[in-house]
């Protein structure tokens, strides 16, 4: 019989921090929901990784697919492989979602990261992803584009989840268009009482990118600093956030140390947690205690700001326009690897749907 309680267990325990799954692998998300978790969330990169963990559960209905789909392309293939991942995911959570009268209990499905241009196309995928189950959320990229989709998703009833992002300025941006979505929506006489959107602050890549840019441009910093970037970013937003009123919740991924847990415990936030990271957290002997509200090592954002233009940018609330999201560093390196893992997990399916004879 258990006697204490685990560290993620206490995480969300009598606090308004939430943990959700950073995985739709069956296994991960099982092992999540029994330590807490109230969500799970996927992108390109992590429906390849769950492909590559579970492809045992999966090759057989990917064979049916191609069997009942026989005039479908390698993407055709993909999407519905993809949806049905997600729609497995929302069944695990159906649960949560009863049980926390359904404003949790939702799994996030990302739009095709090659539409983050297009508004209409991120806008329609997202309606149809929102059929798919009653607890989907939809992830689309903080990207001029994608901020007027959220919008118009938001007001259409999609609960949104917005992704790529990274600065106190998408944040705000993103929060700014889901209240007018909300708004629109109100006016139209629906209820928006159960609707749940976040904005991921992608807090470990923030980290990432300071660290590439120390290396290119020779720039030596206080170590330690470079740990705590992504952390600075979300407080001041999650404190912008709190004076604002904003109903979208701030929501931390990209885990690298553990940090980006234990200095958001007490917020109001959604931590979306790898598994492997979850288990890290429950074996150690980090003290799960409020830390959101703490304050931030003496000197660290001046430092930062002097050293680094591009944490100034991701830092402060001007600190960039929508139309440079795309551009900045952070944006575009997971840009590209989202991409990049999409065009991988094209090339698996290709590889189920035409053997390479060579090998």
């Amino acid at each position: 019989m258990k006697t204490r309680l685990l560290p993620l267990e206490e995480t969300v325990r009598n606090r308004p921090t939430d943990v959700w799954n950073d995985s739709c692998a069956v296994g991960e998300l099982t092992y999540a929901i029994a330590n807490g978790a109230v969500g799970a969330t996927t992108n390109p990169v992590i429906v390849c990784q769950v492909l590559a963990k579970e492809l045992d559960l999966w090759k057989e209905r990917i064979y049916e697919l191609i069997a009942q789909m026989p005039a479908a392309t390698e993407e055709e293939i993909t999407w519905r492989l993809i949806e049905e991942m997600a729609v497995k995911g929302a069944e695990l959570l159906a649960p949560v979602f009863e049980r926390e009268n359904q404003v949790k209990g939702r799994i996030s499905v990302q739009t095709n990261p090659t539409f983050y241009r297009s508004r209409d196309r991120m806008l329609a995928q997202a309606l149809h992803f929102n059929t798919l189950a009653p607890n989907m959320q939809v992830k689309l990229p903080a990207t001029a584009a994608g901020i007027e989709a959220i919008e118009e998703a938001t007001f259409r009833g999609v609960n949104i989840n917005a992704t790529v992002s990274f600065t106190v300025a998408q944040a705000i941006a993103v929060a700014e268009a889901v209240e007018r979505g909300l708004a629109r929506r109100e006016a139209e006489g629906h209820d928006v009482s159960r609707m749940s959107p976040v904005c991921t602050i992608m807090v470990g890549r923030v980290d990432d990118w300071l660290k590439v840019v120390a290396a290119r441009d020779d720039i030596i910093t206080d170590p330690e600093f470079l740990e705590w970037a992504g952390v600075a970013v979300m407080k001041h937003a999650y404190r912008i956030y709190r004076e604002a009123g904003y109903r979208t919740r701030l929501l931390a991924a990209a885990y690298r140390n553990h940090l980006h847990w234990s200095q958001f415990i007490g917020g109001d936030v959604v931590l979306t947690i790898p598994y492997q990271w979850q288990v890290r957290f429950n074996g150690s002997s980090v003290v799960v205690r409020d830390r959101m509200d703490d304050p931030l090592p003496e000197g660290l954002v001046d430092s930062l700001r002097a050293a680094f233009p591009d944490f100034a940018r991701a830092y402060d609330v001007d600190g960039m326009r929508p139309e440079e999201f795309e551009r900045y560093g952070a944006s575009a390196r997971t840009l590209r690897s989202f991409i990049g893992s999409y065009a991988d997990l094209l090339a698996t399916i290709r590889d189920v749907m035409i053997p390479n004879p060579d090998v």
